[in-house]
C-alpha cells in the first residue's frame, strides 16, 4: 500500500478550511450554536459545520427534486438540504425525537423552508417501507443509528432513481473501523463498508470528511 500525501487537520488548518468554504448563514449559526448550548450530551450527533455546505452542494451537483434524510437530530443537515432545493422540491427527513427535531422545525421555519420539507416521527425503517417501491429519490443522507445502517440501505437502494447519490456519514466511526475487535456501532460500520463496497448496483466512494463520508450513484 502506498499513501499519498497526508496532511495533518490541526485546529488552525481547520479553521483556514472553514475560512474558505461557504459561510453558514444566520440561521444555520444559530442552530448549531443552540444545538451545542442546549444538548451538550448529544451535539456530537450534529453533522459537522462543513458538511452542510457540502451536502448543499452535492444536492444542487444532482439537481436533486426528492430527498430522503434517515436521521435528522436537530435539523442542520435537512435545513442545509432543503435550502438547496429548487421551490417545489421536497425533503423527508426520519427520526424518531420531537424534543429533538423541535429545534429543526424553529429553524426552517425561520429561513423559510419548512414547506419543503414533511418531518415523519416514527422508526425511519417503517417509514422507508411505506414509501413507493420504484425508483423516485434523487438524493439521501444517511446519519442514523449504526445497528440498522445496511437495513436503511436495503431501502433506499432500490428506491433510488438511475444516478442518485446517497451520502453516509460516519463511515469511520471514530477510527474504529480498524479494530479486528470492535463492537457495538463500530462493528456494525464495518459491516455496513464492506456490504457498500460489495453491492453491485452502486459506485462508491469513501472520503476522510469529518468521521468519514460514503458517497454512492446508482448505477
Amino acid at each position: 500500500m502506498t499513501k499519498g500525501n497526508s496532511t495533518r487537520i490541526t485546529d488552525e488548518l481547520y479553521a483556514y478550511m472553514l475560512a474558505h468554504n461557504p459561510p453558514l448563514d444566520a440561521v444555520q449559526r444559530e442552530l448549531v450554536e443552540t444545538t451545542y448550548a442546549r444538548l451538550p450530551d448529544h451535539a456530537g450527533m450534529q453533522s459537522a459545520e462543513e458538511q452542510g455546505p457540502l451536502l448543499a452542494f452535492l444536492v444542487r451537483l444532482t439537481g436533486a427534486r426528492h430527498i430522503v434524510e434517515v436521521g435528522t437530530f436537530t435539523g442542520f443537515s435537512a435545513l442545509a438540504m432543503a435550502q438547496a432545493l429548487p421551490e417545489d422540491g421536497r425533503l423527508i427527513a426520519c427520526d424518531i425525537s420531537e424534543e429533538w427535531t423541535a429545534y429543526g422545525r424553529e429553524a426552517w421555519a425561520r429561513a423559510g423552508v419548512a414547506d419543503r420539507i414533511d418531518l415523519r416521527i416514527a422508526p425511519a425503517l417503517d417509514t422507508l417501507r411505506a414509501m413507493p417501491g420504484e425508483p423516485h429519490i434523487d438524493f439521501a443522507y444517511l446519519d442514523a443509528d449504526k445497528g440498522n445502517y445496511i437495513a436503511y440501505w436495503e431501502e433506499l437502494v432500490p428506491r433510488m432513481r438511475p444516478g442518485g447519490v446517497i451520502t453516509t456519514d460516519n463511515v469511520l466511526f471514530h477510527g474504529q473501523v480498524t479494530d479486528p475487535d470492535a463492537t457495538g456501532g463500530a462493528k456494525a460500520i464495518q459491516e455496513f463498508n464492506d456490504h457498500v463496497a460489495a453491492d453491485t448496483r452502486m459506485d462508491s466512494v469513501m472520503l476522510t470528511v469529518s468521521d468519514g463520508l460514503t458517497l454512492s450513484r446508482k448505477r
